[in-house]
Order: structure tokens, then sequence, then C-alpha cells
């Protein structure tokens, strides 16, 4: 009996599972997109979702590690925006398209470890280091670029951006790369001792530190792999519009942060999971692309971004604040 009631539990809770949930309401979306428009479980449509969130995918991977962690990078869009203006810059000046990704992978892993090194060296707080960063590299972008816009890409380039995965038509490079890079950071944050090291230092900095883990090392280094996966994904975002302009990627860092803690990542740290994040990004590119198709107002699509950031915050935690409420109740009424 003892045995069974442990199983039944052990299945309550992981039916109970946030991810549970998610895939639920990818399930729903999926439903409710189909019955809205009939172009919404096509081919077509799967691809065109490839395109328009491969980018914003990728980067949610680094920054759920990140978060995990306790910290946030919110200059991811600001990052990509500058390997954009980077790479359009060094062709313009007649770099070989090889040499390119090389500079643009640099000035990524750059841009990281300054983020990185301020957190973890001079101990300022993550939100306001990658703000401040945030303005600095799209400024950045600003003086390489300017006005100009740069459009010559060679069509080998830019047309993979655009073509389906061989064998696969459906299925877009930036989506194939999003699910490669999400089956290592999978097997990286929940089958080795970096990624335990990673749970370690969210749920408790000053534990972590006592049990021997390098704290400032591990976090300087997600800060780089954060730095890389956005200026590779400038790379992505360039090819597929063609087009490097400054303001290439401006305001996907808000999608980014809801898609991630859509998926059942604590903002305070210590919980998350990559499954989640996949989830996440079905739903939210599910959504999107199901009023985009219902024609609604695209103008007010930040209401639906803002409205799953506030739901994706509040919802895991309304058992933390309703104690917190109780216990504020209570020592007023003892007062």
């Amino acid at each position: 009996m003892l045995s069974r009631a442990l199983f039944n539990r052990a299945l309550l809770n992981r039916t109970l599972r946030w991810e549970t949930g998610l895939a639920l309401v990818v399930i729903i979306v999926g439903i409710v997109g189909a019955a809205s428009s009939p172009q919404f479980l096509t081919g077509n449509n799967f691809f065109n979702l490839g395109l328009s969130y491969g980018e914003i995918a990728i980067m949610t991977l680094p920054m759920t590690l990140i978060i995990i962690s306790g910290e946030i990078d919110l200059s991811v869009a600001s990052t990509l925006g500058m390997s954009s203006a980077l790479l359009g810059v060094l062709w313009s000046d007649g770099w070989p398209m090889p040499a390119i990704f090389a500079m643009v992978a640099v000035a990524g892993l750059a841009a990281g470890a300054v983020n990185g090194l301020l957190v973890t060296r001079l101990g300022l707080p993550s939100l306001a280091v990658t703000i401040g960063t945030l303005a600095l590299y799209r400024g950045i972008a600003l003086i390489l670029l300017g006005p100009k816009t740069i459009s010559n890409f060679p069509p080998t380039y830019t047309d993979i951006a655009v073509n389906g995965f061989p064998g696969i038509s459906n299925l877009t490079y930036s989506a194939a790369i999003f699910v490669v890079l999400a089956v290592v950071f999978g097997v990286v944050l929940h089958a080795t001792p970096f990624g335990r090291s990673i749970f370690a230092m969210g749920a408790s900095t000053e534990a972590a530190l006592f049990a021997g883990i390098r704290v400032k090392r591990i976090k300087t280094i997600l800060f780089m792999i954060s730095g890389l996966i956005s200026a590779m994904a400038g790379v992505l975002w360039t090819f597929r519009l063609s087009t490097a302009v400054q303001n290439n990627g401006t305001g996907l860092e808000l999608s980014v942060v809801a898609i991630v803690l859509l998926a059942g990542v604590s903002i305070f740290g210590g919980k998350g999971s990559i499954a989640g994040v996949v989830l996440a990004v079905l739903a939210f590119a599910g959504i999107q692309n199901a009023l985009l198709l219902t024609n609604f107002n695209q103008e007010a699509t930040g209401v639906v971004t803002g409205g799953l950031l506030l739901v994706s915050v509040f919802v895991p935690n309304a058992a933390s604040f309703a104690r917190r409420l109780r216990e504020l109740r209570l020592f007023r009424q003892q007062s």
C-alpha cells in the first residue's frame, strides 16, 4: 500500500509539472490555431515559423542557463545587432566570409566577457550591467554602420538562410540549429557536473562557494557563451533578411526573456529545464503566429508578450506570494 501511494504521488507530481502544462498549452494552441485558420498546421506555415523565430529560439538556450544561475543577460539582442553591423562593414570592406565569421565570433565572445567580468569581478548586478551594455552594443552598431544599409551579400549564404534543410524541406537551417543546440544544452545542463553547478549557484551562491564551485568562472563562461550564440544568431538574422542595418534585432530581448520564463525557469534562479524551453518556444511562436493568421493588430502583439511574461512570473511563484501575504497578515494581527 505504501509503495503504491508513493508511486501515485510521484505520478501526480510528474503530471502536474510545469512542462506538462506547457505541452497542453501547445496542443490547445494547435487546435485553436487550426480552427482559426486552415493555414496554421500546414508545412509552409511551419517553415515560416522556423524563419520568424529561429534566431529568437537559439538565443533562449544560453539565456536559460544564465537565469538558472541567478543572473540575466538583457544585451542579447544588441549583441545580435552589433554582430550584424560588423558583418556588413567587414563585407563591404572586402573581407572573405570565413574571416568575417571568425571576427564576429570573437566580437560575441568579447561582448559576453565584458558582461561576465563586470558581474563577477566587480560584483555589479547583471540586470544593471546588461541594461548598460544593451545600449553600449547598440551604440557600437550605430557607429559601425550609421545610416548605411549593406545588402549585397552572396546568394550562397542568403539562400541557405531562407531555404529548407536538406531532406526536410519544411525545416529551416535556424530551426535545425536550434534543435541541435537544444540537445547539447540539455545534456550539459541536466547530465553533467557543469550543469549541476549552474543549478547550485542559482539555488544559493554562498552554498555553491562553500561546495568548491568556481562561481565567478562559470558565470563568466555562461555570459561568453551567450555572447557567442547571440553573435551567430546575428549572422543568421542578417542573411535571412539579406540586409545589415544598425537596428537589426531591436527589442528581441523581451521575447527571449518571455520565452525562458514561460518555460518555467525561475527568475530567482535554481529551477528550469531545456525541455520546458523547447515547449515554450513552440507555445510562444504558435500563439503569435495564430494571431497573425487571424489578422490580429500586429502593433498590439506586445500586449501578448507582456501578458505572457507577467503570467510566467506570477503563476510559478503564486504559492510563495500567498504564503508571504499570510505571514504579513498574521504579523499585523499580532502587532
